[in-house]
C-alpha cells in the first residue's frame, strides 16, 4: 500500500488512521531519509492517540515515553539513529519499556528491524516533488485488521 502525504494535514489524518488501529505490542517501524517526516508521522500518531502537549524528538534520549490516561495505551517513542550496534537494545532496556506498549521506532533498521515481528507494520517516507509517500508493508497482525489488507 501506498499513502501519498502531500501536506501536513494528510499526514496528521493518515497518522489518526494508525493510531485507531494499534494495539499494545505493536510496532510502528518508520524508515526513510533525514528529513523524509519521520518524527512528524509519530507526532501525529502521537496527537492522535490523545497526547496534548509537545512532542520531543526522542533523538538524543532515544526514548520517549507516554502513558495512559494522557494517550489511550502505552506508548514507547523510539529514535535509534545514534544506536551504532543493535546489541545496546539491552543496555537500554527496551524490553522492559515494551511490556505492554505499542512502539513507534524510528530508523528501525539501527536497531536490527522489527519486520520479522507479526505486530510490526513498516513504513517507509520518501520525499517526492509534491509532498511525501508512505510504503506501508504490514506485519501478520495488521494483515488481519480491515483496512490494512
Amino acid at each position: 500500500m501506498i499513502a501519498e502525504l502531500p501536506d501536513l494535514a494528510a499526514t496528521a489524518l493518515f497518522g489518526q488512521r494508525l493510531a485507531r488501529a494499534l494495539r499494545a505490542g505493536d510496532v510502528i517501524a518508520l524508515s526513510g531519509p533525514l528529513g523524509a517526516g519521520k518524527t512528524t508521522l509519530a507526532r501525529a500518531i502521537i496527537a492522535a492517540l490523545g497526547y496534548a502537549g509537545e512532542v520531543p524528538s526522542p533523538s538524543f534520549a532515544i526514548i520517549e515515553l507516554y502513558e495512559p490516561p494522557q494517550v489511550r495505551l502505552p506508548l514507547v517513542h523510539a529514535d535509534f539513529y545514534r544506536l551504532e550496534d543493535p546489541a545496546e537494545l539491552a543496555e537500554i532496556g527496551l524490553d522492559d519499556y515494551r511490556a505492554d506498549a505499542a512502539m513507534i521506532a524510528e530508523w528501525p533498521e539501527h536497531a536490527g528491524g522489527f519486520a520479522h515481528e507479526p505486530g510490526c507494520l513498516s513504513i517507509r517516507l520518501d520525499m517526492l516533488e509534491n509532498g511525501r509517500a508512505a510504503i506501508v508493508q504490514p506485519g501478520k497482525d495488521w494483515l488481519e485488521r480491515a483496512g490494512w489488507n
